[in-house]
């Protein structure tokens, strides 16, 4: 005969791995997180080499124009705003995630991505008139340091609404699982960051840069 205390104590063990499953344990969900924030440190090491490149060489223009002679503040004031009124959209995005409001969350996601693209379409705007007025990145130091600063944060914007469709699809295919809500939080704080590189740039580019 079995003894029922040899087969209740063999028994445990099985329990406490189905107890354990990997799919009910929140140490994954942590990790993304975690490994998030770990990306998001790294990209501030990127942009701060570019910020360092650009404080040495931003005042070699080898003969040619300089930023007082080249930036439209205005425009880069415009596209500034798309940038901050983009932020302001995810948040209520967030909100609404937290609600459970999946149709309006993807609306606040929608018009997030729409002034995404304007903020990317103002500044190839910029981008293409320089080049035509003969101000590339070939021209001086001063210019190379400028586009690639400048350049490295909008390819960033252009991947960050890539991500953007990508996760509105999944919503509305998959609706506001655990996964995509995390995404969601995710991209929030991607584009948060992006806003906060990007006041340094207008600052540290443009207003700087227009002083004569």
């Amino acid at each position: 005969m079995s003894d029922p205390t040899a087969s209740a104590v063999g028994a445990l063990p099985h329990q406490s791995r189905r107890y354990h499953a990997p799919g009910d344990d929140h140490g994954p969900q942590n990790g993304t997180l975690l490994g998030f924030w770990l990306y998001l440190m790294s990209d501030c090491l990127v942009f701060a080499c570019l910020f360092a490149a650009y404080g040495v060489l931003g005042r070699n223009y080898a003969a040619g124009p300089s930023g007082a002679d080249l930036f439209d503040l205005p425009l880069v004031a415009a596209n500034t705003s798309l940038l901050l009124l983009s932020s302001i959209t995810y948040g209520f995005a967030v909100i609404e995630m937290q609600r459970r409001r999946k149709s309006a969350m993807l609306a606040w996601l929608a018009i997030t991505g729409v002034l995404g693209a304007g903020f990317i379409g103002l500044e190839l705007y910029e981008f293409v008139h320089l080049i035509h007025e003969g101000a590339g990145p070939q021209r001086s130091a001063f210019l190379s340091s400028f586009f690639a600063l400048v350049g490295t944060h909008g390819l960033h914007v252009a991947f960050g609404i890539v991500w953007l469709v990508v996760l509105m699809l999944q919503v509305g295919k998959l609706g506001l699982t655990h996964e995509n809500r995390r995404r969601v939080l995710c991209l929030s704080m991607f584009w948060h960051f992006l806003d906060v590189v990007w006041i340094g740039v207008f600052t540290f580019v443009y207003l700087m840069g227009a002083l004569p």
